[in-house]
């Protein structure tokens, strides 16, 4: 059984819409940060890490577990922004799919 051509049509529109979708992901930043900004990271769609500042008032070399935990709430609350916007776009994406999606 083929498939024919309306249904390929629908297939290639929809695999255009999801590369627009992770391009335009791509491009998008989300900021996380920890300790009052005294860490700041920035995160892209893509997930990759575009930016990371600490200041330097929190680098204490007797105390390193606690500049590793405000990394790792800065990093968590970025990706947690960058998720938001994977659901906000795919969520759209899914809608002109007829997809309802989890959320």
């Amino acid at each position: 059984m083929g498939m024919n051509r309306d249904m390929l049509a629908r297939l290639q529109q929809m695999q255009e819409r999801m590369l627009k979708a992770q391009q335009d992901l791509n491009e998008q930043t989300c900021e996380g940060s920890a300790g009052g900004g005294a860490v700041s990271i920035t995160v892209t769609g893509g997930l990759k890490v575009q930016s990371l500042k600490i200041a330097p008032e929190v680098v204490d070399p007797d105390d390193i577990e606690m500049l590793e935990d405000l990394v790792t709430a800065a990093v968590n609350e970025a990706l947690q922004g960058v998720q938001a916007l994977q659901m906000q776009q795919l969520g759209g994406l899914a809608g002109q799919l007829g997809i309802s999606l989890p959320g």
